[in-house]
C-alpha cells in the first residue's frame, strides 16, 4: 500500500513538474514571438525623420518624446513626495496593527487594482470639465500622479518596515531624535527599494494610454507649447498611428517604447543592487 501511494505521489510531482515547465515554456516563447514581431516590423522604419523630423508629410515621434517627458516629470515629481511622506507616516509614526493602518491599506490596494481608464475619467470629469484645464498635459500628469501613488506608497512601505528595528532602537540610544533618525539611518537603508518602485513607476507612466486618451487630447502633429497644451505620447502615438494608416510606423514607435521601458526596468535593477550594497550612498 505504501509503495503504491508513493509512486502515485512521484508521478503527481512529475505531472506537476512537467505541465509547470510547459507554461514556463509557453510563456517564454510567446514573449519571443511578440517581441520578434515587432521588431522585425519596427526597426526598419526607424529613422531620423519619424524620431526628430517635424511632422508633415512623414510621422515623427518627436511630439511624443516631448510629451513623454513632460507627463514624467509632472507625475513623479508630484506622486513621490506624497507617496514617500504616507509611507513614512504609516511606518514610523502610526501602529501597524491599528484599524486606521489597516484602512489606509484596504483603499491603497483598492486604488492600485482599479482600472487605468477608470482613473482616466476622473481626470476627464474634474480636470479637463470641472476644473476647465482643457485637453492639457498638466492635467493628464495630474491624473497620471494619482494612479501611481498607490504603487509608490506600498513599495516605500514595505522598503522602510524591511529596515530592521535594532538600527532605530540604536539610534534613539545615541539620542537622535525620531526625525533624524528616519532621514539618516531609515530611509538610506530603504533606498533601493524607493528608487526602484519610482523607477518603475515611471515605467508605468510611460507605457499608460487609456488615462491620456481622455485628458491630454491625443494631439500628435505639434509640439506641445506649454503643460496647459494638449499633447501626446509613445503610446498614443502607437495607437494613433495604428488607427489611421500608419502601420509601419506604429511598429516603429512600438519598437522605442519598448527599449525605453526595457532601459527603465533595466535602470531600476542597476540602481536598486547599488544602493542595496551601499554604492550610492556612501558616495
Amino acid at each position: 500500500m505504501k509503495s503504491k501511494a508513493h509512486n502515485r505521489q512521484i508521478l503527481r510531482y512529475r505531472i506537476a513538474k512537467w505541465l509547470a515547465f510547459t507554461a514556463f515554456v509557453l510563456c517564454i516563447l510567446s514573449l519571443i514571438a511578440v517581441l520578434t514581431f515587432i521588431l522585425i516590423r519596427g526597426l526598419p522604419h526607424i529613422n531620423s525623420q519619424l524620431l526628430f523630423g517635424n511632422y508633415g508629410k512623414e510621422p515623427s515621434i518627436k511630439p511624443a518624446l516631448v510629451g513623454t517627458l513632460y507627463l514624467v516629470l509632472i507625475s513623479v515629481l508630484m506622486a513621490a513626495p506624497i507617496g514617500i511622506g504616507c509611507a513614512i507616516f504609516l511606518t514610523e509614526y502610526m501602529k501597524t496593527s491599528s484599524r486606521f493602518v489597516s484602512i489606509i491599506h484596504v483603499a491603497v490596494e483598492t486604488l492600485a487594482g482599479i482600472p487605468s481608464i477608470v482613473y482616466g475619467i476622473f481626470g476627464y470629469l474634474v480636470f479637463v470639465v470641472a476644473l476647465h484645464f482643457k485637453y492639457s498635459l498638466i492635467g493628464g500628469g495630474i491624473t497620471l500622479s494619482i494612479m501611481i501613488l498607490p504603487v509608490i506608497v506600498r513599495s516605500t512601505e514595505e522598503s522602510l518596515l524591511a529596515v530592521p528595528r535594532s538600527l532605530r532602537e540604536g539610534s534613539f540610544a545615541l539620542g537622535t531624535s525620531k526625525v533624524r533618525t528616519i532621514f539618516s539611518v531609515v530611509l538610506p537603508c530603504a533606498a533601493s527599494g524607493i528608487v526602484t518602485s519610482l523607477i518603475l513607476a515611471i515605467g508605468r507612466v510611460v507605457s499608460e494610454s487609456a488615462v491620456l486618451i481622455l485628458t491630454i487630447g491625443m494631439v500628435v502633429n505639434k509640439m506641445p507649447e506649454s503643460l496647459t497644451s494638449p499633447g501626446t505620447s509613445l503610446a498614443l502615438d502607437v495607437y494613433y498611428f495604428g488607427s489611421h494608416g500608419y502601420p509601419e510606423q506604429a511598429a516603429a514607435t512600438g519598437v522605442v517604447l519598448l527599449i525605453l521601458v526595457v532601459s527603465i526596468n533595466i535602470l531600476a535593477t542597476v540602481l536598486g543592487k547599488k544602493f542595496g550594497k551601499g554604492e550610492l550612498a556612501n558616495g
